[in-house]
């Protein structure tokens, strides 16, 4: 069978007669439209990519119960190193990374997930750089119960300045993805 197009299509149109090469085409074009279903379905259960972002978010928009799908209306609180309690390292035993790791409530949103948080977009990371909105749910604190989010800044107060207005404010926390090992740096 060739997907060649037969020359004189509007030919055979015009006598209404249907051609062996007519049907070949025919299945031609069902089998290009079986296998996009095929390859979306496939990608709407695949796990996301750590590294792209966009790409999680793009495939979170092809199936309602991938991880894309869920977004959460949560309050928000900042923390620092040398507050009390916080450690150098998450409760993965991972580094805590400024501007990345969040600490959540396992039971509202896994361990794991990376975290899209679009009133972070734009915000100045420790580097000079500008924030994506990506966090990483690898964190948990005894104050964190439902729908809290708490967001690490850095090593110090003055860390919480530029994200100061984010505090005790109602975020929209978006689950775009899953990570394995360490959060990124």
């Amino acid at each position: 069978m060739s997907c060649e197009p037969n020359p004189g299509p509007l030919d055979r149109v015009a006598d209404k007669s249907v051609t062996k090469e007519d049907g070949d085409l025919r299945r031609c074009l069902a089998t290009l439209a079986a296998l996009t279903v095929v390859l979306l379905a496939s990608l709407a259960h695949a796990q996301p990519i750590q590294d792209d972002p966009i790409g999680n978010v793009l495939l979170g928009l092809l199936d309602e119960n991938s991880p894309g799908s869920a977004t959460y209306q949560m309050k928000a609180s900042l923390y620092h190193a040398g507050a009390r309690g916080v450690g150098a390292l998450d409760s993965l035993g991972c580094r805590v990374v400024a501007m990345r790791t969040a600490a959540i409530d396992a039971h509202v949103i896994p361990k794991r997930t990376v975290l899209f948080i679009k009133e972070t977009v734009g915000l100045p990371m420790p580097d000079g750089s500008l924030h994506d909105g990506h966090w990483y749910a690898s964190d948990t604190g005894g104050g964190i119960r439902g729908l809290r989010i708490d967001l690490f800044t850095g090593s110090s107060s003055s860390s919480t300045a530029a994200f100061r207005h984010l505090n005790m404010t109602q975020l929209s926390v978006s689950a775009v993805g899953v990570f394995q090992g360490c959060p990124p740096n």
